[in-house]
């Protein structure tokens, strides 16, 4: 009587086709592809290098971080602060800074190797923290939509979002699994990446708040106290570096003409209501971003997202509502992930297929727009 083989186990390969990250891995590599394939077309059309698309935007300034620092003193004209590039936090120069002394390469190649690999690993910490509280089925969509969201175009150009979105949606999960000194260490370097990895700190005070008031748990701590600490130290070598406390501050401010408003997602929301008809392009971007970010925020809560999830997903699209000029372009809704997740996790079917349809043909919108047109900035 012969008994029979006991099966083989999955390689690497067949695991990784049957893990909830294959599709959201899958899109988001054909997403970059896409990209840029449309970047070279866009280069050439306009008889510049093969890459000259994707040399833009928020990518220069990162790219003049790198080679040259931070200015001392603050440039100034007519009495204004000038676009420089102390707007830009320093975690993405530095690193670019190390590859590139590294690798002798070019600045740009390093720089969107760097964006689209951080991408990359942002759709996996989203996908992963998400499962941590649903499971695998949802856990795809969400990422999955995630990776086709419109906001992603950045992670085609050279952009700090990978490394921030990384670094929180790790920090969230290690929050979830009461890794207090990893949360703090990643929170640190969001930080130090981003003015939204401040607010990755709310949701380390809440938990901590939470654990010292029901299990007196004195170690949580660690981690609201970690996590700021980055961009506090940023803050300061400006202050030491610039001669000026606010000199991020005062950079927004002159050279970007960005400063926080609490009625400015109101104004845009009426602006577009008065005049329906005759709205600009950033006008209606912002409109359906605002419009998004509220469904977002209210299908978050519905979800009953972890605390700590849903305190960050809120946090930070209000943060970006009430940033003009910024508001909530797809860009920094994208930063706001929580709510992305809630869209993922709410549906299913074919109301989700039509979302992630929808999601997948304005991320090519938003792409063709970014490297294009200066007419919106991204």
């Amino acid at each position: 009587m012969s008994l029979d083989a006991p099966p083989r186990p999955p390689s690497r390969r067949e695991a990784f086709r049957r893990s909830f990250l294959f599709w959201p891995v899958v899109a988001y590599a054909a997403a970059r592809v896409t990209t840029s394939a449309l970047a070279v077309v866009v280069s050439l059309l306009g008889h510049r290098g093969s890459l000259a698309a994707l040399d833009r935007w928020d990518g220069v300034w990162f790219i003049r971080a790198a080679q040259y620092g931070w200015p001392t003193p603050l440039p100034m004209v007519d009495g204004h602060v000038a676009q420089n590039t102390t707007a830009f936090f320093p975690l993405l120069p530095l690193i670019l800074r190390g590859f590139n002394a590294a690798t002798s390469g070019s600045f740009l190649i390093v720089g969107l190797i760097l964006s689209a690999v951080t991408g990359l690993t942002a759709v996996i910490a989203v996908g992963l923290v998400t499962r941590h509280f649903t499971d695998d089925e949802r856990a795809r969509r969400a990422a999955l939509l995630f990776a086709l969201f419109p906001g992603t175009f950045a992670f085609s150009l050279i952009y700090s979002e990978g490394f921030t979105i990384t670094l929180i949606a790790f920090g969230l999960l290690a929050l979830l699994k009461k890794r207090w000194w990893l949360a703090g260490l990643l929170g640190l370097l969001a930080s130090a990446s981003s003015p939204v990895g401040f607010i990755f700190t709310l949701s380390c005070a809440w938990v901590a708040l939470r654990e010292l008031t029901t299990e007196k748990n004195w170690r949580a701590l660690l981690a609201p106290l970690l996590s700021p600490l980055g961009g506090l130290a940023w803050l300061g070598f400006l202050w030491i570096h610039e001669g000026q406390f606010n000199a991020w501050r005062a950079t927004e401010r002159g050279g970007w003409d960005s400063y926080p408003s609490l009625v400015y997602p109101f104004h845009i929301l009426w602006v577009v209501i008065r005049h329906p008809l005759s709205p600009t392009l950033t006008g209606v971007i912002l409109f359906l971003g605002t419009i998004a970010g509220i469904i977002g925020g209210i299908l978050a809560i519905k979800e009953r997202q972890p605390a700590p999830v849903l305190i960050y997903g809120i946090a930070a699209a209000v943060f970006a509502a009430i940033a003009a000029p910024v508001g909530l372009r797809p860009r920094f809704l994208m930063l706001a992930f929580p709510l992305v997740i809630a869209v993922g996790t709410r549906y299913r079917g074919m109301t989700y297929r039509v979302i992630l349809a929808s999601s997948a043909l304005l991320l090519v919108v938003m792409s063709a727009q970014a490297l294009w047109s200066n007419a919106v900035f991204p």
